[in-house]
């Protein structure tokens, strides 16, 4: 029979979950304290910035549990908060979970996604230090909390772009809007959980040593991550630097899958391109000059794709997409939003 919370209780959960990261986890670089005591404590790292972040997860809002398994779940919690480090320039060194669990959730789904979240963490030798878990009689959650370090003056924020800076992006925007457009249509159907834009969906990726590598080379002016859409978050670079951009139609990248998929749907690409979908790649802005070498910096850094797609303007808060023959249209910035209709 299959073990469950409740026949262990918050203690022996908590022992178990320990156990398991003093064996699979790291121990992580500076931590005094860990697991165990009223809090954590580290001794932070000489000449750099300590950098923050928190996000969650909520069953049936951010993730269905029949379409994910408790592996991808840990995983695709974490990379959110991972990208964000990342996006400021920065790597990921601890971790704090907390989760609110139903009695009747099997012991081993909540060690498998611990298990996703060390998957994650390892490879930056980061580690979980503490957290809370909490009885829920409704839907579960998970919330994270992530410290990260940048190099004292490295950080790269989304507030600094400059009228005629370049635009790039990572990747292809919009292959994760699709991949979920796809499993919500398809749900079901033997195999969909494997498809390329569905993986894509589930266990998106990061950026975080690509992000690294630009904020070291102090080539770039602003960068973001796209966990809300290409079109919101390079709307979130404007509002914040009181800029503008042009975007150019025939410059926006677009993948194979993702252009079969919307037409099956009927749809037009851009649409997935340009809407909302939680990729985790990079938006980054840089003077036109040091585009090369931007580029150059994010190949060494194992990114395939690197598209220029336009240029920041002056035309604060204006965002507008330019065609083939030079027309004009303004798009506006709808990002995710979790109180929106």
């Amino acid at each position: 029979m299959t073990e469950k919370i409740s026949d262990i209780g918050e203690f022996g959960l908590i022992g178990r979950l320990r156990d398991l990261l003093l064996k699979e986890g790291h121990a992580g670089r500076g931590v005094v304290v860990g697991i165990g005591d009223d809090t954590a404590s580290f001794i932070p790292r000489a000449g750099h910035e300590t950098l923050i972040t928190c996000d969650s997860m909520v069953e049936g809002r951010h993730y269905l549990p029949e379409c994910i398994s408790p592996h991808d779940l840990g995983r695709r919690a974490m990379i959110c908060n991972i990208s964000d480090i990342g996006a400021m320039g920065g790597l990921p060194l601890y971790a704090l979970v907390s989760l609110g669990l139903r009695p009747e959730t099997a012991v081993v789904d909540v060690e498998e996604m611990y298990r996703g979240f060390l998957f994650e963490l390892n490879p930056f030798h980061a580690s979980i230090i503490g957290g809370n878990i909490t009885g829920v009689g409704g839907s579960s959650f998970i919330d994270i909390t992530l410290l990260g370090e940048v190099p004292e003056g490295k950080t790269i924020r989304r507030s600094t772009a400059k009228p005629g800076d370049a635009i790039l992006v990572t990747g292809f925007p919009g292959r994760s809007g699709a991949g979920l457009r796809l499993l919500l249509e398809k749900r079901g159907e033997e195999g969909v959980e494997n498809r390329s834009l569905v993986r894509k969906y589930l266990v998106p990726g990061h950026r975080a040593g690509a992000g690294r590598a630009v904020a070291l080379s102090g080539l770039a002016t602003a960068m973001i991550d796209t966990s809300d859409g290409f079109l919101g978050d390079l709307g979130h670079i404007c509002e914040e630097s009181g800029a503008g951009a042009d975007l150019e139609k025939k410059n926006l990248p677009l993948d194979e899958d993702l252009i079969e998929t919307a037409r099956r749907f009927g749809e037009d690409p851009l649409d997935f391109v340009l809407g909302n979908s939680d990729d985790y790649e990079l938006i980054i802005t840089c003077p036109p000059e040091h585009v090369i070498e931007v580029i150059e910096v994010l190949r060494e850094a194992g990114v395939d794709s690197i598209s220029e797609v336009g240029k920041i303007t002056s035309s604060a808060r204006t965002i507008r997409l330019i065609d083939e023959r030079g027309g004009e249209r303004r798009i506006h910035p709808k990002g995710w939003d979790h109180f929106g209709k």
